[in-house]
C-alpha cells in the first residue's frame, strides 16, 4: 500500500511515542491538532525540534518514516557521563537571568560557548529590571556592557511590566529559540507574555501524552511571528560535556581576531610566550574577567 508521506516537526517526545506539527496545517485557516505517532526503535534518537517524514495509518498512530539531517544538537552529560540530547535545529539560545537569583557569569559563558558549538546566535537579557537598584553591582554592569561591546544583544527585561519584550519578540520572529538560565529568573514567565496560549497549549500536550513527562521534557511551541520557542528545563544549569579546547577558546569570541597571532599554534593563552590573547587582555583589549573565567574553564578542562 502507497503511503502519503508528509513532513513535519516533532513538538515533544513521550517514550516511544511524539507529537508532530502537522504541516498541512499551513494551508488551513486554523492550525490542525498535532499529529500522534510512534516511532520505532532505531528512531530513539529522534528529540524536540527535529524534522521527520511519517504517514497516516489506517488505525492507531501514524508511523515515522525517517529523520532528517539536523543542523544542530543541543546535548548536556547524561546518565554516567553519556551526552543526552536536548533539542535539535535551534537557531539562537536566550540566556536569561536576574538580579535576583544573581547572575552567575561562569554560567552566562558556559551557554555562549555552547552556543558556538551550534554555531548558533546568542541574547542575553537581564530580567527582573525593577530589582537592579537593589542588588546590581558595578562589576554586573561592567559585565553586561563587556558582552555588548564583543557583538551580543544584551538588554533589560521585566516580564511583569513588559520592559523590553518586544525587543525580544523581533528577535525570536523566523528563529527556533530556546531558553536557558537558572531557576526562578522568569523564563516561564516570559514565555508566558510571548505565548498568552501557552498554558492551553502544554495542556493540549499534556493531554495528547496522557500527561507523561511533559513538566521534563522539552517542547515545542510556535510564536505569532512564525518562530518557534523551545521549553527545555534540561538547560537550567548547563553543564558543558567533553570538550576540546579549541570548543573552549572558539567560545570566547573576542579571542579570534588575535588567535592567528600567537606564537605557537596550539596556544592555550594561558602560560606561553608571545600569547597575542594574553597580550590583548594586557593591553586592555580583551576582558580580564572574562579571561579569568576562561582560564578557570580551561584547568576543569
Amino acid at each position: 500500500m502507497n503511503h502519503k508521506i508528509s513532513t513535519g516537526r516533532v513538538i515533544i517526545r513521550f517514550g516511544a511515542e511524539l507529537l508532530v506539527e502537522d504541516n498541512s496545517s499551513k494551508a488551513q485557516k486554523a492550525p490542525l491538532p498535532p499529529v500522534r505517532c510512534t516511532a520505532k526503535r532505531k528512531f530513539d534518537t529522534i528529540v524536540c525540534g527535529d524534522i521527520i517524514t511519517w504517514h497516516h495509518n489506517e488505525h492507531g498512530n501514524a508511523s515515522v518514516d525517517d529523520l532528517l539531517p539536523r543542523k544542530n544538537a543541543l546535548t548536556r552529560p547524561g546518565y554516567r557521563g553519556r551526552p543526552r540530547t536536548i533539542a535539535a535545529n535551534i537557531d539562537q539560545l536566550v540566556i536569561v537571568n536576574s538580579w535576583l537569583p544573581e547572575t552567575s557569569w561562569d554560567l552566562v559563558d558556559r551557554y555562549l560557548i555552547a552556543a558556538e558549538q551550534l554555531k548558533a546566535n546568542a541574547i542575553i537579557v537581564m530580567n527582573k529590571s525593577d530589582l537592579a537598584d537593589k542588588h546590581a553591582t558595578d562589576e554586573d554592569w561592567q559585565a553586561m556592557e563587556t558582552y555588548r561591546s564583543i557583538g551580543y544583544d544584551v538588554f533589560e527585561m521585566n516580564a511583569l511590566t513588559g520592559k523590553g519584550v518586544q525587543q525580544l519578540q523581533d528577535l525570536m520572529a523566523d528563529k527556533t529559540s530556546i531558553f536557558s538560565g537558572r531557576s526562578g529568573v522568569g523564563k516561564s514567565s516570559i514565555a508566558n507574555i510571548i505565548l498568552p496560549d501557552l498554558d492551553i497549549a502544554v495542556g493540549v500536550i499534556s493531554n495528547a501524552g496522557e500527561g507523561k513527562h511533559t513538566t521534563t521534557t522539552a517542547t515545542l511551541h510556535k510564536l505569532p511571528n512564525g518562530g518557534y520557542l523551545i521549553d527545555s528545563p534540561g538547560v537550567r544549569d548547563y553543564a558543558l560535556g567533553d570538550i576540546s579546547l579549541e570548543d573552549l577558546s572558539n567560545g570566547y569570541i573576542e579571542f579570534a581576531p588575535y588567535k592567528d597571532q600567537c606564537r605557537f599554534n596550539n596556544c592555550t593563552h594561558d602560560h606561553e610566550p608571545k600569547c597575542a590573547v594574553r597580550m590583548a587582555v594586557e593591553n586592555g583589549d580583551i576582558s580580564n574577567e572574562r579571561y579569568q573565567r576562561y582560564l578557570q574553564a580551561l584547568r576543569n578542562l
